[in-house]
């Protein structure tokens, strides 16, 4: 009964969703773009083309850079077998585009509806599914069942606050997620949320985030950066969402270091001009990333030191992070880290990457998405955990007058990340099992 309910409310939204993509492209114009994928028809790949196929779901940009080290390792551990990465959002298929080029293939993930998502399986004819994180679709589960896909749930999370609304529907989540071929969790009680909601299989194999590694010439690139701002304290706030920005520069206010410089990074490119104008509102000089360094490929001090980079204006107080994939260099050009999406309820967002580049991370109230990590990074003295706008102006103040706490912080940030690390290899491992051998 619930299934018949589930597919005849897409019927009603299925239009509102286009509607909803329409008023989204007028911000970001890669939502009025192949739509037809988001109903299944994709160009698919040749009839000929019996090439094993791996096909990896991240939602946006977050999964994606998430997933990177989980398919490098794939192409490696099946160089004849090609891969597929779909996305839901724009930004998330920039971002796959930005680090993969041609060597994937890509589509859109089709809505959870049972036409569109056969006409998707019969057009890439999948030999592997994975998806990321929580992304639980249930037509979509049914479909690869029929079609013998066997779908992997893999680096999944199941947040306390997930869990309690998911029990709700009773017996039939246990044939939602007992439709998973494997359920491969972050942490022990990742695994024990989704085995109480019917997954089968489940394992623990960790973090595949603690794998992810900023580039060397990215991070040469913030250390240029760095060398241009010069020796005034800096601290980025990364991710932030609608409505944080405001409490970001609250927090800015009460600072109360003259010199001090925020880099403020936006998680949504739409949002740059919003943005902008928030922190010209309050008085603030703004340079914008985009302006100041339009040159990507400066990729070390020396060029600034020959001219390559411009000082940046002592009279700027937010530099706006206006770029994409660019988060690693942002925090190496740091002192100190502000995690965005966590002042207000939205969940939290990932502070792996910047415990890796060895950046000591702030972090607000709000991470359920992010609870585990947190909480580890808190013991493991990488981060510190704050209440409101008020409390991380003190934090702040407090780490850029205690060098050595920020140095300790920072080693303890390192450290940390590295020692999490491997869960992509586990990950292949098991992967590598349920895949066809080549004939």
């Amino acid at each position: 009964m619930l299934r018949t309910v589930y597919h005849a409310l897409w019927w009603i939204i299925a239009p509102l969703a286009v509607l909803r993509l329409m008023i989204r492209s007028r911000k970001e114009r890669g939502y009025r773009e192949h739509i037809g994928e988001r109903f299944g028809y994709s160009r698919g790949r040749l009839p000929e083309d019996n090439a094993p196929l791996i096909w990896v779901h991240a939602v946006s940009v977050g999964e994606t850079r998430a997933a990177q080290p989980l398919i490098e390792a794939l192409m490696k551990a099946r160089p004849d077998a090609r891969i597929l990465l779909t996305h839901m959002t724009p930004s998330g298929r920039a971002t796959g585009e930005q680090i993969f080029g041609d060597r994937v293939l890509r589509s859109y993930l089709p809505y959870d509806m049972p036409h569109a998502v056969r006409r998707f399986l019969r057009a890439w004819r999948p030999s592997l599914g994975l998806v990321m994180e929580t992304e639980v679709w249930p037509t979509l589960i049914d479909e690869c069942h029929r079609a013998d896909v066997p779908l992997v749930l893999t680096n999944a999370r199941m947040s306390a606050r997930s869990y309690k609304r998911a029990a709700k529907f009773g017996s039939a989540t246990k044939d939602v997620f007992g439709g998973f071929a494997r359920v491969l969790a972050q942490s022990p009680s990742d695994a024990e949320r989704l085995t109480a909601l019917g997954a089968r299989n489940a394992a623990v194999l960790g973090n595949l985030k603690f794998d992810m590694t900023t580039p060397p010439e990215l991070a040469a690139r913030g250390h240029a950066w760095r060398a241009a701002i010069g020796t005034r304290p800096v601290w980025v706030a990364a991710s932030t969402r609608e409505g944080e920005e405001e409490l970001v520069l609250q927090a800015f206010a009460a600072l109360g270091i003259d010199d001090a410089l925020l880099i403020l990074v936006p998680r949504h490119p739409q949002r740059f001009n919003e943005v902008a104008g928030l922190v010209e509102k309050a008085g603030l000089r703004l340079e914008r990333r985009s302006a100041w360094a339009p040159d990507a490929k400066v990729a070390s001090a020396a060029a600034t030191a020959s001219g390559g980079l411009p000082a940046l204006p002592g009279g700027v107080n937010v530099l706006l992070g206006d770029s994409m994939g660019e988060l690693g260099a942002y925090y190496a050009a740091s002192d100190l880290a502000f995690i965005g999406g966590s002042l207000l309820p939205l969940g939290g967002q990932n502070l792996i990457e910047a415990c890796a580049v060895g950046v000591p991370v702030l972090i607000g109230p709000h991470v359920f998405n992010f609870t585990q990590a947190t909480a580890d990074a808190v013991a493991a003295g990488a981060a510190v955990q704050v209440q409101d706008p008020a409390d991380l102006a003190q934090a702040l103040r407090e780490l850029f007058g205690d060098k050595a706490r920020r140095l300790a912080m920072s080693g303890a940030a390192s450290a940390f990340a590295a020692r999490h690390r491997g869960a992509t290899a586990r990950t292949v491992d098991v992967l590598m099992a349920l895949l066809p051998e080549v004939e």
